[in-house]
């Protein structure tokens, strides 16, 4: 009997698959669960839920490395997709590797996923896993056009324990949390306080205001109130601080890759702040001309990421580029937070190009009358055009 390993969440696609690949596909299951950040119970119940059902089970932890390699290059991007910083497509490109890597090492054929036809999860793995191995991929939930009533049968007719119930559809990693369905599909109803978890409520914040300050080296986060912190914990702990003044909540109308728009719900605090510092100090050290081609680096990379292409060529070259322009992004940024605020009240950089003598109206050092040539000619294309309309 050919192997495959199923990326195994224990929700209720990952656990039908499990008898469907028995069933109709004939296969020996091996399932993995790979660790992005997602809550303990998360990580716990698929290898538990894998032993009772006699199969092996294999758990991979990738919070370091998806921190380093995936959040961090995420940061100096200013990686944000139509609103949002990316967190769940940010981690699929890593899990679908780990999966690929395990899938070597234990000599499975084929990969199997629980994904729909209507998500973009299914591109976001399998463009991966095609590129990175040779093995045949197999979705059962796609493949079979099952409905989630259908599942909820098939599971209930075959004993398959079903994960606890939950109103909504939640994907958590390091980097955020995405919450969709039931009731969130209406546009027009308002996302229930009960939906979020890592952020406050702007009633329910504290009265007083935070100060924080952040420092990063070479466009990466290193520091917070001066002390030296690593990729994790830097991360965690702005989730924290920044969730607990209500910040980081985003209710957008997304496009999916497949054209269907849908409504979802993000929590992601820590990465709205430290994106916020970050483009903070690329104001005070990037030339006008650079920031102004970030912009179109930044939107071009959170596509790519969106779209599942972690590994099309122009996302290295974009990370070629982006760590060159990042080599002066560092420095220290101030921040308040208060009730669901978010403001910048200083920055500073070695690598500053701002000349506080120069700008200042009491400097003599430059000249005013040499610029008086310069604004004379400034906009000559636009007052010969004005010209040519004023004699028509």
């Amino acid at each position: 009997m050919e192997k495959v390993v199923l990326a195994f969440s224990g929700g209720l696609d990952t656990s039908v698959c499990i008898k469907l690949l028995e069933e109709k596909y004939d296969k020996k299951i091996i399932t993995a669960c790979v660790d992005v950040g997602q809550p303990e119970e998360e990580i716990t119940r698929p290898g538990k839920l894998a032993t009772e059902m006699g199969l092996e089970h294999y758990t991979i932890d990738a919070k370091d490395e998806f921190a380093r390699e995936f959040i961090f290059r995420a940061i100096k991007a200013n990686a944000v997709y139509e609103g949002y910083p990316l967190s769940t497509a940010l981690a699929r490109p890593l899990i679908a590797i780990k999966i690929v890597e395990l899938a070597e090492k234990v000599g499975a054929k084929s990969i199997a996923h629980g994904c729909t036809g209507k998500g973009n999860d299914q591109f976001r793995f399998e463009s991966i896993i095609r590129s990175y191995s040779n093995s045949d991929v197999i979705a059962p939930i796609r493949d079979l056009n099952l409905t989630r009533t259908e599942e909820v049968s098939y599971a209930e007719s075959h004993g398959i324990p079903l994960p606890s119930d939950k109103l909504y559809s939640i994907d958590e990693n390091l980097w955020g949390r995405s919450i969709e369905g039931d009731i969130l599909e209406d546009p027009m109803v308002e996302t229930p306080e009960e939906a979020f978890s890592w952020t406050r409520s702007t009633e329910d914040a504290p009265d007083e205001a935070e100060i924080i300050e952040l420092s990063f080296e070479e466009g990466v986060p290193t520091e917070i109130n001066g002390e030296l912190t690593g990729p994790l914990d830097i991360i965690i702990q702005c989730n924290e601080i920044a969730g607990m003044h209500g910040i980081g909540r985003v209710d957008i109308m997304e496009d999916r890759i497949i054209g269907l728009k849908s409504r979802e719900n993000y929590e992601t605090p820590g990465a709205i702040l430290l994106i916020a510092a970050h483009r903070a100090l690329e104001q005070l050290v990037l030339t006008r001309e650079e920031l102004k081609f970030s912009e179109i680096v930044s939107q071009t990379y959170s596509e790519l990421v969106y779209n599942g292409l972690w590994h099309e060529p122009l996302r290295e070259d974009l990370d070629q580029l982006i760590d060159n322009m990042q080599g002066r992004v560092s420095g220290t940024v101030r921040l308040k937070l208060h009730k669901g605020s978010l403001r910048i009240l200083g920055r500073k950089s070695p690598f500053s190009l701002y000349q506080e003598e120069a700008v200042s109206f009491e400097d003599k050092e430059m000249d005013q009358r040499e610029m008086a040539g310069m604004v004379k000619n400034y906009g000559i294309q636009a007052a010969c055009y004005q010209d040519i309309c004023r004699r028509k």
